[in-house]
């Protein structure tokens, strides 16, 4: 798995700029000549499509995103979303049992407060990666481009001074990304990415069920969601759980270079 093969930093961030704008002058020409009615298909399908990108974690309508791994093997790619936490410890030391890796989204600002936790993830072999500086759960999808901007280089300003090395991979908060992600990603080098199995271990406190969830969609080169810190307090359990469901099924897990 070659790091060419797997890195998708944006390239063109203000494509969708090109065909939502022609899709404008086009709903003017139909309007004009048709009426709103015959107008109307237009607006929803292009609007439609800029909602589908914003809203749908693995749509590439907005620019590009990782989803998975380009391999056969019984490989998978372990994110584990918003930490550091109090569940930081305990995670590193069930990955080290099982002799697997992860890489951690962090968030920038308990990053900062927890510079230990940081060290200590990057001394024990694993990965990080780029969480935003705030993580604004209820309107990250809405920021525009400036305070995009602004939770993206400043998250990455702070882990690059706390680790001696800039993240290479980014994740949205809540997977939710609006047209203005990929142009603060590009000055970066920075790839998005998403999952393609999940089990809703940020609000779901179930092991047994969160696991099954993700294990319905175990695959070669799948990239796995988890969490740490949530509110229920099962994220370790989670995890720990997890972990023993891929030794199990012969997985083993990988960091992308």
């Amino acid at each position: 798995m070659s790091a060419a093969s797997v890195r998708r930093p944006p390239v063109f961030p203000h494509l969708w700029l090109l065909w939502f704008g022609g899709s404008q002058v086009l709903l003017l020409a139909v309007w004009w000549s048709a009426g709103w009615l015959a107008m109307l298909p237009v607006w929803l399908l292009s609007h439609g499509l800029l909602l589908w990108g914003t809203f749908r974690p693995g749509s590439r309508v907005l620019g590009p995103v990782l989803t998975r791994l380009p391999t056969r093997e019984r490989e998978v790619w372990l994110t584990i979303d918003d930490g550091p936490s109090a569940d930081t410890p305990a995670m590193l030391d069930l990955l080290d049992a099982h002799g697997a890796k992860a890489t951690f989204f962090l968030v920038g600002a308990r990053a900062v407060k927890q510079p230990a936790l940081v060290r200590e993830i990057v001394r024990r072999g694993h990965g990080i990666g780029n969480h935003s500086m705030g993580h604004p759960a209820a309107w990250f999808w809405a920021l525009g481009p400036v305070r995009m901007r602004h939770e993206v280089d400043r998250c990455q300003r702070a882990l690059t001074d706390l680790t001696g090395r800039p993240p290479r991979w980014f994740r949205a908060v809540v997977g939710m990304a609006n047209p203005f992600v990929s142009a603060a990603l590009k000055p970066h080098g920075l790839t998005r990415v998403a999952w393609s199995a999940r089990g809703y271990d940020g609000v779901a406190a179930d092991p047994e069920r969160v696991v099954a969830r993700i294990e319905r969609d175990l695959a070669p080169g799948a990239i796995v969601l988890m969490h740490e810190g949530a509110p229920h307090g099962h994220n370790v359990a989670m995890l720990a759980l997890l972990l023993q469901r891929l030794d199990a099924q012969g997985y083993r897990t990988v960091l992308p270079a």
